[in-house]
């Protein structure tokens, strides 16, 4: 099977909410606020060192039966800038998306750079469910 290295569209940043242990590398954390400035769309965002996703990337996941990620809950919220950009617009809901895979093994894992690394079937389920500003290139192990 193909992995690949995904770098998904970063819409914000981890909110003031966010618990995480800073003092290694990279941050462990504990509970995720998510604060958007801007969304282009995509199923699957960043703000390092965690990934977020659409529910409905997460049934399409779970759905799929692919390996190496857990699903817990997301604080969401929305800049100044966010709502001049987009007046009126409302944002799906999104989890936490967390990698435990063992990369070019897993469906999903990181690679030693910390980067995603997803297989080709997760990339197939991603992708129609909104992947296009995200930069995708093979993975070489």
């Amino acid at each position: 099977m193909r992995f690949y290295i995904v770098e998904p569209e970063v819409a914000g940043e981890l909110g003031n909410k966010t618990i995480a242990d800073r003092s290694v590398h990279p941050p462990k954390v504990k509970k995720l606020h998510y604060h958007f400035s801007g969304w282009l769309g995509d199923a699957l965002l960043e703000s390092f060192p965690s990934f977020i996703a659409t529910e409905t990337a997460r049934t399409a996941i779970q759905d799929a039966k692919l390996s190496g990620v857990h699903f817990d809950s997301v604080e969401t919220s929305k800049s100044e800038q966010f709502d001049e950009l987009y007046p009126g617009r409302s944002l799906p809901r999104f989890v936490w998306l967390q990698v435990v895979g063992k990369p070019g093994v897993d469906d999903f894992g990181l690679a030693a750079d910390h980067r995603l690394v997803v297989s080709e079937r997760a990339l197939n389920v991603l992708k129609p469910r909104g992947l296009d500003h995200a930069l995708v290139d093979e993975y070489n192990t």
